[in-house]
């Protein structure tokens, strides 16, 4: 998978996607060998929506799973 999203020799314009395709390609892509698209497109579909949309530690969710985020908004919501 070679993916850009910046342009030409700007490597910060769109740095959010980059990582994205860094961690995506490191954590998943280049791990297994795809016989189609059909095959890495369903792939892509497992890694996002059952590992990295939930169970996945971020750094901008304090290390935290989107899901363990989102249970401690419930939690504890914010006082006003």
């Amino acid at each position: 998978v070679n993916q850009s999203m910046s342009g030409k020799g700007d490597c910060w314009d769109n740095a959010v996607a980059e990582s994205f395709f860094k961690t995506l390609k490191a954590e998943w892509v280049d791990r297994f060998t795809y016989q189609n698209h059909e095959q890495l497109a369903l792939s892509l579909f497992d890694y996002i929506e059952t590992f990295y949309n939930t169970q996945r530690a971020h750094s901008e969710l304090g290390y935290l799973s989107p899901q363990q985020y989102a249970a401690e908004l419930i939690n504890n919501p914010a006082a006003d």
